[in-house]
């Protein structure tokens, strides 16, 4: 197959370029990201020793840029990571999330449908289901839930795959969703929950947690959401939504506190702050469906991928200081400025 993989500078699209290279060495990726804040080109610094992968820099909300590509590439395929996925960021500034979480999506669908591909796949998230009760851990989310969004990232993601189900049915698109549970692992973006406390804990800085910490999230292991969405696009029905889950639940005060106790810092080192605007206090993730049509089950244990996340933390710290410092922006430019690169940005 050859795949277009959107957002793959990002955490879990990255993850997913490596997992595929690895899985089906014979398959092509190309890489389509727009390299924002978020998109971090030293992340890909390995597969693009493979000659089995192909880097461009390019916006899925711009049309022409998308078509020119399909054009020339012609894929099989197509798995949308890109997103904007920082839910405090979507309440201070909903337009963008709007512009690369729907009109992206809405560019790649009839990019999809005008050069033809064998398989859409959309990487949601269980925040469209909104939250569940702490008080009730019988409950879960499961694919026939009701959207029930809670914040503008979430919305822009329900609107992003209600518009994913319209292709399929309106226009016979060969699609699938898929819907997970909170990541973790490699590569993680240090403004989220894990890495930013991993990091701020080696450096003996407060560890802000929001409110009173019992707001629970399921959590996978990124290399096991990989694995799911690699199944998926492969043999999953066409049309239909996966929920890929851990069976990992957790208190974000006790994430917080395993951290520290890896480290070997003392828990004095959280601090509560105020809490996010609208803030979900629960979610969990019933993956049976997937379980029961592709036989897909978590490996990874939350023990144990914690300890192999801050592993991985401690032995690349030049990575995520490159972010830290803006370093990592400079990357791009330097490694691309006297080579003739494929650009479809402007």
């Amino acid at each position: 197959m050859k795949i277009i993989v959107t957002g793959g500078a990002g955490f879990i699209g990255s993850n997913f370029v490596y997992y595929e290279l690895a899985k089906h060495p014979e398959d092509e990726i190309i890489c389509l990201d727009a390299l924002t804040y978020a998109g971090n080109l030293e992340t890909l610094a390995d597969a693009e020793k493979n000659p089995q992968f192909t880097f461009v820099k390019g916006d899925i909300a711009n049309r022409q840029a998308v078509y020119r590509l399909f054009e020339r590439v012609k894929p099989d395929g197509v798995v949308n990571f890109a997103a904007e996925s920082h839910v405090d960021r979507s309440i201070e500034n909903p337009e963008i999330f709007l512009q690369t979480n729907v009109i992206g999506t809405s560019v790649l669908l009839d990019a999809c449908r005008k050069y033809g591909i064998q398989r859409y796949h959309q990487v949601s998230t269980d925040e469209v289901y909104g939250d569940l009760p702490l008080d009730r851990p019988d409950l879960f989310f499961t694919e026939d839930t009701p959207l029930h969004t809670s914040s503008p990232y979430s919305v822009s993601k329900a609107s992003a795959d209600l518009l994913v189900q319209a292709y399929h049915r309106t226009y016979k698109l060969p699609v699938t969703i898929s819907r997970c549970s909170n990541n973790y692992g490699p590569y993680h973006f240090p403004e989220k929950l894990i890495p930013l406390m991993i990091i701020n804990a080696l450096s003996d800085k407060k560890l802000p947690v929001y409110g009173d910490g019992k707001n629970v999230r399921d959590w996978l292991y990124v290399e096991d959401h990989c694995a799911a969405i690699d199944l998926i696009i492969r043999k999953g029905r066409e049309g239909e939504v996966y929920n890929i889950g851990g069976h990992n639940e957790r208190a974000n005060i006790d994430v917080v506190k395993t951290i520290l106790h890896e480290l070997g810092k003392p828990e004095s080192l959280i601090e509560h702050a105020t809490d996010r605007k609208g803030h979900d206090r629960r979610y969990a993730i019933d993956p049976t469906k997937i379980h029961n049509e592709l036989g897909w089950l978590p490996q990874t244990k939350f023990e144990d991928g914690i300890k192999k996340t801050v592993k991985w933390y401690l032995e690349h710290q030049d990575w995520w200081k490159h972010i830290i410092s803006g370093a990592y922006q400079e990357y791009y430019h330097d490694m691309y400025s006297k080579k003739n690169v494929l650009e479809y940005a402007k």
